[in-house]
C-alpha cells in the first residue's frame, strides 16, 4: 500500500538529535502524522537497531557485517526499508481502528492543530446521521497519513575510509555512502544536509534518479538544507540547481540557541535572518528555478508543471506556543522544529530513565556550551551525563581519552598519517606530550590542556541512550546534548501533552522567568563573544580585531531589528523586551575589543 504523506498534517517536526535519540522515532510517532529525522552517522548503531526491531516485529534479519563491501550503505538501506515497512503496517492498523476514545485513529486526529483536516474530523464528530457519519469516517481513514521518515547527514563528517592502510575511493566515504544508502531505500522522504556545503558530497546527488522529478514534477526523494542565513541558502541552492537538483526546504537553525552542535554565526541573530527570508523568498524561488529549469532541459527532463515552491522552516530555542505562532504568522514560516523539549517525551525519543530523571532537575549550570566535540564546533552538553562522568574519571585515573570504538570523527593528522580522532586516547597522549615541548605561557598551557581533555567520544556515546534502552549495551555511557531551553521544562510529558503545548492548548512551561527565545539567543552570543575575545587575548585564536568589530556590529544591528519587532508583543511583554534589548545594547557596546588588541601587541 502506498501512502501520500502531507507536509501540512502538523506544523512542526522533530529534528535530528544526536545519533541515538531519534534513531527510531519514526516507529514511535510517524503513524500520528509527525515527521522526524534519523541520523545516518553511526551505521554500527543502525545495524544494531535493525536487528533489535526486526526481532521485535518478526521481520527477517540477516546481519550485514562491517567488513562487507559497501557495508555502510547497505546497512542504511536495509534499516530505512525496515522502518518504511513497519510504519506502513502501523498506519494500516491505525486506519482500521475505531473512532472511539483512546483509539489510534482518535489520537491521530485529536493531536492535530486547528487546520482543515482537524475541522473535517470535528464535522464528523458533529454528524448525527449514521450513514453519513460512516462515510465521513472512511474519508478520514484515508487521510490519516504518516509523517516522513527523514534522514540527516552532516556533510562535513565525510571521513575517508582506509583498508589495510590504503585509502578507499571517495565513494566509500562516510557521507557519500550514507547518501547512497538513503537513495537506494524505499522511503519517499527527505535528506537533511547540515554542517555546511561539501561540493564533493553534493555532486553525488546527480547519480540517483530519485532526486529528479517525474513528468508531473514530483520528487520521490527530497533535498533539505539546514542553513544559517539567506546567502548560504542561495549559494548552496544554486550549486545544486545547476545540476538539476531542487532544494525543497531550507531549514534555518539558530547559530547557538539549539541542542547538540552549535554552528555560531558572526553575530547574526535569528530575527533579521528570518526577515530576509520573508522578504526574499519569492526572489529566491525565481532565481533558482531559472537555473534549475535550464539544467533539467540539458538532461532531457521535461515536466508538466513548474517546480516553483520552497518550504522555509525554523528551529532552535522555540519553547512556547506564542513563539511558535510568531514564526508561522509574523515571519510566514512554513513549519517549526522542536527538539530539546522532546527529550522529556520518552514516547517520542530514546532516553534512559537515569538521564530522563537528570533532565527534569537541570539548571543553567548543568547545561553548558562545551568544547566537547572533536570536530572543534561548540557543543551543548549535560555536565552530569554518564559520558561526562566517565570522561572525567579517565582523566583522574591518568588515562584520558577514549578507545575510539567507531572512528566516525577520525580527521586529525597532526601526529599520524592515517587520521585519528581528537577524543581518542592515542591523540590526547601525543598532544599532551607535545605541549610540554612548546614555548607556552602557563595561561596558554592551561587553556590548551583543558581544551584537549574536554573532547568526548560523542560519535559512540550519543548512541548510548538507544543501546541502553533497547538492552543492546546496558553498560553504555550516554552523552546528552540538550539545548539551553531544557531548563524551562521540568516534568516528563506524554506525546499528547507536548503536542498540546506546541499548539497552545496547554502549557508545560515551569520557569516563569524564562527569557524570550530571541533574548536568550542574544545572551548566549554575548557570552560566546567574550570567550572568543579571551582566547584571542591569550594568542589562542586566529580571529582578527575586524572579526570582533563585525560581530559586535551584527549583534547591535539585530537588536535594532528587534526593537521594531516589539510591537508584536502585548504591552507588559513589550516593555520587558525593550528594556532587555536596551541593557544588552549597552553591554555589547562596552565589550572591550581594543583592550584585547593592546594585550596582543604588548605580549601580556
Amino acid at each position: 500500500m502506498t501512502f501520500s504523506g502531507s507536509d501540512n498534517t502538523h506544523s512542526f517536526h522533530i529534528p535530528v538529535m544526536g545519533t541515538g535519540f531519534t534513531i527510531d522515532s519514526p516507529l514511535k510517532i510517524a503513524k500520528y502524522g509527525i515527521s522526524s529525522v534519523v541520523s545516518l552517522v553511526d551505521d554500527t548503531l543502525i545495524e544494531q537497531m535493525r536487528k533489535f526491531h526486526s526481532e521485535k516485529s518478526g521481520q527477517p534479519y540477516t546481519e550485514i557485517k562491517r567488513n562487507e563491501d559497501d557495508s555502510r550503505a547497505k546497512r542504511i538501506t536495509a534499516y530505512l526499508n525496515l522502518l518504511d515497512i513497519l510504519v506502513k503496517k502501523q498506519v494500516v492498523e491505525l486506519q482500521a481502528s475505531p473512532f472511539e476514545k483512546g483509539s489510534e485513529i482518535t489520537r491521530y486526529y485529536e493531536m492535530l492543530p486547528d487546520n482543515e483536516l482537524k475541522q473535517s474530523y470535528k464535522d464528523m464528530l458533529a454528524e448525527t446521521e449514521p450513514k453519513e457519519k460512516v462515510r465521513l469516517q472512511n474519508i478520514l481513514r484515508k487521510k490519516a497519513v504518516p509523517g516522513s521518515i527523514d534522514v540527516n547527514i552532516m556533510t562535513k563528517l565525510d571521513r575517508d575510509l582506509y583498508r589495510g592502510g590504503e585509502k578507499l575511493p571517495p565513494e566509500y566515504s562516510d557521507a557519500i555512502s550514507g547518501l547512497r544508502g538513503f537513495a537506494r531505500s524505499t522511503t519517499e522522504s527527505s535528506i537533511i544536509c547540515s554542517a555546511g556545503m561539501n561540493p564533493r558530497f553534493y555532486s553525488n546527488f546527480a547519480q540517483f534518479d530519485n532526486f529528479y522529478p517525474d513528468s508531473d514534477g514530483n520528487l520521490k526523494k527530497k533535498i533539505v538544507l539546514k542553513v544559517s542565513d539567506y546567502r548560504s541558502a542561495f549559494v548552496q541552492g544554486k550549486f545544486l540547481a545547476k545540476r538539476g537538483l531542487w532544494v525543497s526546504e531550507y531549514r534555518i537553525e539558530s547559530g547557538l540557541n539549539c541542542g547538540g552542535h552549535a554552528f555560531a554565526s558572526q553575530g547574526y541573530l535569528m530575527g533579521p535572518i528570518l526577515d530576509e527570508f520573508k522578504s526574499k523568498k519569492r526572489e529566491l524561488i525565481d532565481m533558482l528555478d531559472t537555473v534549475y529549469s535550464k539544467a533539467l532541459a540539458a538532461r532531457g527532463i521535461n515536466i508538466a508543471k513548474k517546480h516553483d515552491d520552497i518550504r522555509i522552516t525554523v528551529q532552535g530555542g522555540i519553547g512556547t506556543a506564542g513563539e511558535n505562532d510568531l514564526m508561522l504568522n509574523y515571519y510566514n514560516i512554513d513549519g517549526t522544529g522542536w527538539g530539546t523539549p522532546f527529550l522529556l517525551v520518552p514516547e517520542a525519543v530514546n532516553i534512559d530513565k537515569k538521564h530522563l530523571d537528570l533532565l527534569t532537575e537541570v539548571d543553567d549550570e548543568d547545561v553548558y556550551l562545551s568544547d566537547s566535540s572533536p570536530i572543534g564546533i561548540p557543543f551543548w552538553n549535560l555536565r552530569t551525563s554518564a559520558s561526562e562522568v566517565a570522561r572525567r574519571k579517565r582523566i583522574e585515573d591518568g588515562k584520558p581519552g577514549s578507545q575510539c570504538p567507531k572512528g566516525h570523527i577520525n580527521f586529525n593528522t597532526e601526529f599520524t598519517d592515517i587520521p585519528i580522532c581528537r577524543s581518542s586516547r592515542a591523540y590526547q597522549k601525543k598532544k599532551l606530550e607535545h605541549l610540554a615541548e612548546e614555548n607556552l605561557t602557563p595561561e596558554q598551557l592551561s587553556a590548551i590542556k583543558e581544551s584537549v581533555l574536554a573532547k568526548s567520544c560523542i560519535c559512540h556515546d550519543l548512541a548510548g541512550v538507544a543501546t541502553v534502552e533497547s538492552g543492546i549495551d546496558e553498560n553504555a555511557t550516554p552523552a546528552i546534548c540538550p539545548g539551553p531551553n531544557i531548563v524551562n521544562f521540568s516534568g516528563i510529558a506524554t506525546l499528547e501533552e507536548m503536542v498540546d503545548h506546541i499548539y497552545g492548548r496547554i502549557s508545560l512551561m515551569t520557569n516563569p522567568e524564562r527569557p524570550n527565545m530571541f533574548i536568550k539567543e542574544i545572551m548566549i552570543y554575548i557570552e560566546y563573544l567574550k570567550d572568543e575575545i579571551d582566547d584571542y587575548s591569550l594568542k589562542l585564536s586566529t580571529r582578527t580585531p575586524d572579526y570582533f568589530r563585525v560581530f559586535k556590529s551584527n549583534l547591535l544591528s539585530g537588536i535594532e531589528n528587534y526593537s521594531n519587532l516589539a510591537e508584536q508583543f502585548i504591552e507588559e511583554q513589550k516593555t520587558l523586551f525593550l528594556d532587555e534589548l536596551k541593557s544588552f545594547k549597552e553591554e555589547i557596546e562596552n565589550i572591550p575589543i581594543l583592550s584585547a588588541e593592546v594585550c596582543i601587541e604588548s605580549g601580556t
